[in-house]
């Protein structure tokens, strides 16, 4: 092929230009710090110099432990510029959880948030990888200091970062994207979502969550403003939302309704009119109606970590604004079609073929295109299995409508999505019957109103054995990160079918009830 004619995709080019283009623009705004885009650029070359420095080289893994501020986003950009390669991680997970991460992923340094110092310590200290850690404090001295670096990209598809899952199987499984699909992802959601220089993006989603669903990428791109949000406090965003000018912003359903619900929320249409983006579960026909009349529109995203975040858009058509509300929800709350990098969305039964688009006849969702990972980081028969014939299987279950637009109807295994966080029932489950008072237990998901769902664990007792429900919700929060522990324990005998198997579909109508 000419060189004349390919340039090897990545998406730090993305800041390599609007620093050129929009170079005195206000790219970030961190509190009472604010960056100009090409103050942001100059810091994320220093980065991959300090880094490279401190013995970091191409391929190597530094994962960044922070909350959505400056540090997270430089690092976004600023590893990948050094060749290596980045490993965001969860806040939320417990040190024993990251130190995991930190031994399968191989990881050589870890940057963190000062005021996560003592998370990252522990989690270092009982990972087999031993990283070297470095403070925010100790981050913004590297930057003072560090020359500028560059380290072009040689191979597209080589690994830009492992994304791990929140282990929805048992352990979490480290997910591979490579630098083509991220510079694409980010394309199709500038594209979907139209961004432009003018927009103003509010991060209240977990920028470390599939990379911020690419968001940092494609904010950059477009030469909008980041607006950083460590926590997701109403109060606080609606100042900055109007501070800002806020145009854009993401979230699991649970993000929109605590917003919608905070006194602080407009009572009518602002000015700009924002784009509210939700993901991990489908709003509700009044999460939409509320945000409506807030003046805000909702967009409904779908993906998985393996995708990049959002693989699929529930596009909207013109001809549903005519709609009333509740016409409109419903077919706003579908999950979608494939975005413009994805190849269509389908969906199979068993034997790989495609089921009827009757909106009746549920299969697995299966996507295939350029936001699909590499592969699982060390773990090639897994990767095998998700995608046994070219098409990844998402592990849910939905049914294809006419218009071929793909709605979700059910979870494949047990996995409860609670606020946009997946939880494995059989990881707190182990942990339960780790107890020694435990005989059997058994997880599932009980619906809530906020969290979309929560967890809630059914237990026998050992014979002679006293537990009570504090005693074993603590015990699962000591061990786990505490959104995975369950916020009911009921007592008795399980529920099995003939060969002893737990009926979960049982346990799941008590919770409900």
């Amino acid at each position: 092929m000419s060189v004349l004619s390919y340039e090897p995709l990545t998406p730090t080019s993305f800041l390599q230009r609007s620093a050129a283009v929009f170079g005195p623009r206000l790219a970030v705004v961190d509190g009472d710090l604010g960056l100009t885009y090409a103050e942001l650029w100059q810091r994320v070359q220093r980065l991959a110099g300090g880094l490279a420095e401190a013995g970091v080289r191409p391929g190597d893994k530094v994962a960044v432990l922070a909350t959505n501020g400056h540090l997270l986003l430089e690092s976004t950009f600023g590893v990948p510029a050094a060749g290596a390669v980045m490993v965001p991680l969860n806040i939320r997970l417990s040190a024993a959880e990251l130190a995991y991460i930190l031994g399968h992923a191989e990881v050589s340094v870890l940057l963190h948030d000062d005021e996560l110092a003592g998370l990252a310590k522990a989690a270092a200290e009982q990972s087999a990888a031993t990283p070297r850690l470095v403070s925010g404090t100790a981050y913004e001295s590297m930057i003072e200091t560090a020359r500028e670096l560059f380290v072009p990209v040689t191979d597209e598809l080589s690994p830009l970062s492992i994304n791990y899952t929140s282990g929805t199987t048992g352990r979490p499984k480290g997910v591979v994207y490579h630098h083509r699909g991220a510079y694409l992802q980010a394309l199709a959601m500038a594209l979907h979502t139209r961004l432009e220089a003018a927009s103003s993006y509010l991060w209240t989603l977990p920028m470390f969550h599939c990379h911020g669903w690419c968001f940092p990428w494609a904010v950059t791109l477009a030469g909008a403003r980041h607006v950083c949000l460590p926590k997701v406090d109403p109060g606080e965003a609606w100042r900055l939302v109007r501070a800002h000018r806020v145009t854009h912003l993401c979230g699991a359903p649970t993000v929109l309704t605590s917003l919608l619900a905070h006194p602080d929320a407009p009572d009518r249409e602002l000015d700009p009119r924002p784009l509210a983006c939700v993901g991990g579960a489908p709003p509700s026909p009044a999460l939409l109606r509320r945000a409506l009349k807030a003046g805000i529109d909702v967009v409904h995203l779908y993906g998985l970590t393996e995708t990049y975040g959002p693989a699929v858009i529930c596009q909207p058509q013109p001809e549903w604004r005519g709609l009333d509300a509740d016409e409109y929800a419903v077919l706003a709350a579908r999950q979608g079609v494939g975005n413009v990098i994805a190849q269509p969305l389908r969906v199979v039964a068993g034997d790989g073929s495609d089921v009827p688009a009757d909106a009746a006849t549920v299969g697995e969702i299966a996507v295939r295109g350029n936001d699909v990972m590499i592969g699982y980081h060390r773990d090639p028969a897994a990767t095998e299995q998700a995608a046994p014939d070219g098409w990844f299987r998402t592990g849910d279950l939905g049914v294809m409508h006419p218009d071929g637009y793909v709605r979700l109807v059910d979870r494949a295994k047990d996995v409860i999505i609670s606020g946009g966080e997946n939880i494995a029932s059989v990881e707190v489950e182990n942990v339960l019957t780790a107890h020694p008072a435990v005989q059997e237990a058994a997880v599932v998901a009980r619906p809530d109103e906020h969290w979309g769902e929560v967890p809630v664990a059914f237990v026998t007792l050992a014979p002679g054995a006293a537990a009570t429900e504090s005693e074993l919700i603590q015990h699962v929060r000591a061990r786990l990160a505490h959104f995975k522990a369950p916020r009911a324990v009921h007592f008795g005998d399980l529920p099995k079918t003939s060969t002893g198997k737990i009926q979960k579909t049982v346990l799941r109508r008590r919770a409900a009830g």
